[in-house]
């Protein structure tokens, strides 16, 4: 494997080019141009792809079985969410981010963040607003850099199980001096991180107001010339996210856009894009167990070209995978700005953390799994795919992408990791792909299972999947059509039940009452989050329309799926 080391700050990178359609070959770290979610000139689906090959596959009937039990539902961020700090200042798309701890959900929507309460020792209700809504950089207050001084979106949180604390991830999207920049003299200086831990910063009551989405804003400061991006992370000290926090910042040359933070025994990993203009990904993981402590931390990454977007697998449950696992990662085919938009492979490569020696870091792969035939919902990303009542308006599917999470899950000794992405059905509708994979010994991974959840000519898209402690799978999606406003649905499956079915009955979280008009982008992505709790309650969260509202409204829901 070809790979160059560079030095930022204090942060270590790796570079490695490989490649899904071609051999690996040596790339040079350049900062891609920050040029973001172009909306300008949308496509439409292509007719040429409602009746795709993967057919054979499709469910066309909903479950036989008892839907998921919706145990609770509330109003999250959007439109008219009024908490402690005030009310949402709403910006599209969401960027729906869910986790749930013992005692707490945290929730965070595009740059702003709430903490509610969890029924359970501690409270007698879950989704009582207890702080936010707040712009998400008040976890960095004091820390300076850009982690504290810009409010970008796409933070992402997460719940670490393993050690009951709150990972909270967030890109700046705007080059700044980092906080190892001494202003005065330029000079590279290179400050302890993390510091100590520090409370989060509790703003002052109301102190939000309303501002439409897509509505008019300042101007953004220029970026200077020598400035970096950063991602910053956020780990807590203990299982309140309300309490102390390790904050660190971690510098990049290159724009890091879309986070998928995931959990790993040996380390948070995460990957992002580089820019919607070039096809390559950025792969890159921190000292999980140097962060819990508090203790200097480093980062090694790795650019993977010509991929789509890649994921890893984030761990569900509490038992891990065999020790020195490397991370499980995942893309699938095609390339939209190659104008291709389908494939049958889904392509997988592990990725090997060395903390002691990190020559021996490194990225395998890709092995292609043969999969049933698929093509991108509506044509990929930023394209107008799923239709509405009363409108002209199409909504984006992103379906170019597997979507947030990967899931891996170990029961004894049987290991499975589950991915869905959205594609086209064979009745010109949209549909839920899923696959289970089973992990072998010797870490090569196989297909298990597969199906495309497609039980009417409607539309589900946006995934997000979880695994029980039983084995047991649910998926979470937005659900709409010409008939039907977009709203939230949630099926699933018990482990044993036949192979490639959702056997659970569609259950519903929030219908649509209203259709979006003033932006084709819808969420970016969804999610789901198994409670610490008892292992087994699925939590999930998806956006919706109030009647009459222009802004989206999010909604969380908890369910269980029950023994076989």
């Amino acid at each position: 494997m070809n790979k160059f080391l560079a030095l930022f700050g204090s942060a270590f990178l790796f570079s490695l080019v490989a490649s899904a359609q071609q051999p690996p070959s040596l790339s040079k770290l350049k900062s891609a141009a920050a040029v973001k979610h172009d909306e300008s000139n949308p496509i439409v689906a292509d007719k040429s792809l409602v009746k795709p090959a993967g057919a054979t596959v499709e469910q066309t009937i909903l479950g036989s079985k008892t839907a998921p039990v919706l145990i609770t539902s509330f109003e999250g961020l959007g439109e008219s969410f009024v908490g402690p700090q005030g009310t949402a200042v709403l910006r599209n798309p969401s960027d729906n981010s869910l986790a749930v701890g013992l005692d707490h959900i945290v929730q965070i929507v595009n740059s702003r963040m709430a903490i509610f309460s969890k029924k359970g020792k501690t409270f007698n209700e879950s989704g009582r607003a207890l702080y936010g809504p707040v712009e998400t950089r008040n976890v960095f207050k004091g820390f300076g850099g850009p982690c504290e001084n810009m409010n970008n979106g796409d933070a992402v949180v997460r719940y670490d199980q393993l050690a009951n604390r709150w990972l909270i991830v967030m890109p700046t999207f705007r080059k700044g001096i980092s906080r190892n920049i001494d202003t005065t003299t330029k000079q590279r200086v290179t400050l302890p991180q993390p510091g100590d831990a520090v409370t989060l910063f509790q703003p002052p009551l109301s102190q939000e107001t309303p501002a439409a989405v897509n509505g008019p804003r300042p101007p953004a400061p220029k970026p200077p010339a020598d400035g970096t991006y950063c991602m910053c992370y956020a780990i807590s000290t203990s299982p309140d996210p309300l309490g102390t926090y390790y904050r660190y910042e971690f510098e990049r040359e290159l724009f890091p856009d879309y986070p998928r933070p995931t959990v790993w025994p040996d380390g948070y990993y995460t990957t992002t894009s580089t820019g919607d203009d070039v096809i390559e990904r950025h792969a890159y993981v921190v000292d999980r167990n140097k962060m819990l402590k508090g203790q200097d931390a480093k980062e090694q990454s790795f650019i993977i070209k010509d991929v789509n977007f890649i994921i890893n697998a984030d761990l569900d449950g509490k038992q891990l995978p065999p020790a020195g696992t490397p991370s499980i990662m995942m893309a699938a085919g095609g390339s939209q700005l190659n104008k291709i938009l389908e494939d049958d492979g889904i392509y997988v490569w592990k990725y090997k953390v060395d903390w002691n020696n990190f020559s021996n870091t490194k990225i395998e792969g890709p092995v292609k799994i043969p999969v049933a035939p698929y093509q991108y919902m509506g044509g990929g990303q930023l394209t107008k795919a799923v239709p509405q009542p009363g409108t002209d308006m199409r909504l984006d599917a992103q379906g170019d992408k597997l979507m947030a999470r990967l899931v891996y899950r170990r029961i004894g000794n049987r290991e499975s990791v589950v991915g869905v992405h959205s594609v086209n059905t064979a009745v010109g509708g949209g549909g839920v792909r899923w696959y289970e994979f089973v992990v072998n010994k010797d870490r090569s991974v196989k297909l298990y299972q597969q199906g495309t959840y497609a039980p009417d000519s409607n539309f589900r898209w946006m995934a997000s999947p979880a695994i029980d402690k039983y084995g047991n799978i649910g998926i979470g999606y937005s659900f709409g059509g010409k008939n039907d406003f977009p709203g939230q649905r949630f099926a699933g499956r018990h482990f044993g039940d036949p192979l490639g079915k959702l056997t659970l009955n569609e259950v519903v979280l929030v219908n649509g009452e209203a259709a979006q008009t003033n932006t084709l982008r819808w969420e970016d992505y969804t999610q789901t989050a198994i409670d610490p709790s008892d292992d087994e309650t699925i939590w999930y969260v998806g956006d919706y329309l109030k009647k009459g509202a222009k802004n989206y409204s999010s909604r969380i829901g908890a369910f269980k799926l029950g023994k076989k």
